[in-house]
C-alpha cells in the first residue's frame, strides 16, 4: 500500500559524505525495477508486445484483408500465397486470425479497464460512506453476483451486432467488477481510520476530492494488478461466448467465432482451428505471466525468484 501523496518520491536522505544527499527512488521506479528483475514478468511482457505488433501491424504484410476470398483456394493448406491456409470460404486464414485477435485484444482492454474502474468507484464510495450508500452498493454488488452472467449475456447477443461491439465491451465489464469492489471496500474502510485521511477530512476537504486524491492512489497496486489479470478474464470471457455466438457477430470475427469455425475442420485442415488456438493460448498465458509479476513487484515481502 502506498503512502499519501507522493511522500515515497524524490525524497531526500542522508548520502555518502563528501557526496551531499542522494535521492530515494520514487515507488514506480522501485516497481519497475523489481518487475524487470522477474524472467517470466519481462519474458511475458515481450510476448504481449509482439502480440500487439503482430495483430496490429502484421496485416499490412499479407495481400489479403479479413474480407477478401480466393475463389480457386478453398481450404488449401498454408503456402507461399496463404501463410496460414485457407478456410472453407476462400478466406485467408493469416488475415482473419490477426483480425480475430485484433477484436479480442480491444474488447480484453477495455472490459478490463472499464471494470476495474467500476470496481474502484463502487468500493471506494461503498466504504467511505456508511448507511444507505453503502447498503445500495453491496446490494447491487451482491445482486450481480447470484445473476447467471453467460444467460444474460446470451439473451442480449442479438443487440450484439455489426458495429455495435462497444454495447457488448460495456455489459461483459458490468459482470467482472463485483469481487474487487468488495476487497477495495474493505480496504477503504481501513484507510478511513489512517491519520492522513483524518486530517484531510479535520481540514475540510471534501469527501469526493479525499476518495480521489487520498483513497483511490493508495490502492493503485491493487487496481493495476486487477486490471492486468482482468484482460484474460475478459479474453477468455469473449471467446467463450463468441465460440456458441453470444458474443461478437458476424461479419466480424475474434478468436472465439474463429475458434467455433475451425473446429469442424479441425480434424482434417489443422491449419483452420491450431494457428488461432495458439495464438490465443500464448496471450492469455503471456497477460497472465505480466499480471502475476506485476503483483509480486508491488508486494514488499515478496522474494520468490522468478
Amino acid at each position: 500500500m502506498t503512502l499519501p501523496e507522493e511522500e515515497l518520491a524524490e525524497e531526500l536522505t542522508p548520502g555518502v559524505p563528501g557526496r551531499g544527499p542522494r535521492r530515494v527512488p520514487s515507488r514506480g521506479r522501485v516497481v519497475a525495477r523489481r518487475f524487470l528483475r522477474s524472467r517470466q514478468g519481462t519474458a511475458g511482457l515481450a510476448v504481449l508486445v509482439v502480440m500487439f505488433l503482430l495483430a496490429f501491424a502484421g496485416p499490412l504484410l499479407s495481400p489479403w484483408s479479413y474480407t477478401d476470398r480466393d475463389f480457386t483456394a478453398f481450404l488449401q493448406p498454408p503456402s507461399a500465397s496463404h501463410w496460414f491456409g485457407t478456410l472453407q470460404t476462400g478466406a485467408d486464414v493469416y488475415a482473419v486470425t490477426l483480425r480475430g485477435m485484433q477484436k479480442s485484444l480491444i474488447v480484453g482492454l477495455l472490459a478490463a479497464l472499464v471494470s476495474t474502474a467500476l470496481a474502484a468507484l463502487a468500493g471506494a464510495f461503498a466504504g467511505y460512506f456508511p448507511g444507505w450508500a453503502d447498503r445500495t452498493l453491496t446490494w447491487l454488488t451482491d445482486l450481480l453476483l447470484v445473476l447467471p452472467a453467460f444467460l444474460i449475456l446470451a439473451i442480449m447477443s442479438p443487440l450484439f451486432g455489426e458495429g455495435t461491439w462497444a454495447l457488448f465491451v460495456l455489459m461483459l465489464a458490468l459482470f467482472l467488477w463485483m469481487v474487487t469492489s468488495k476487497i477495495v471496500r474493505s480496504m477503504t474502510i481501513s484507510l478511513k481510520r489512517r491519520e492522513f485521511i483524518q486530517a484531510a477530512r479535520f481540514m475540510g476537504v471534501r469527501p469526493v476530492t479525499i476518495i480521489f486524491r487520498h483513497v483511490l492512489p493508495n490502492l493503485s497496486s491493487l487496481l493495476i494488478v486487477d486490471a492486468t489479470l482482468n484482460v484474460s478474464a475478459a479474453i477468455l470471457t469473449e471467446t467463450s461466448l463468441s465460440y456458441f455466438g453470444f458474443g461478437i457477430q458476424p461479419p466480424d470475427v475474434s478468436f472465439g467465432t474463429l475458434i467455433a469455425d475451425g473446429s469442424k475442420t479441425a480434424v482434417y485442415a489443422p491449419w483452420t482451428f491450431w494457428f488461432v488456438a495458439g495464438l490465443l493460448v500464448v496471450t492469455v498465458l503471456a497477460v497472465n505471466l505480466v499480471g502475476d509479476a506485476l503483483r509480486d513487484a508491488f508486494d514488499p515481502t515478496s522474494t520468490r525468484p522468478r
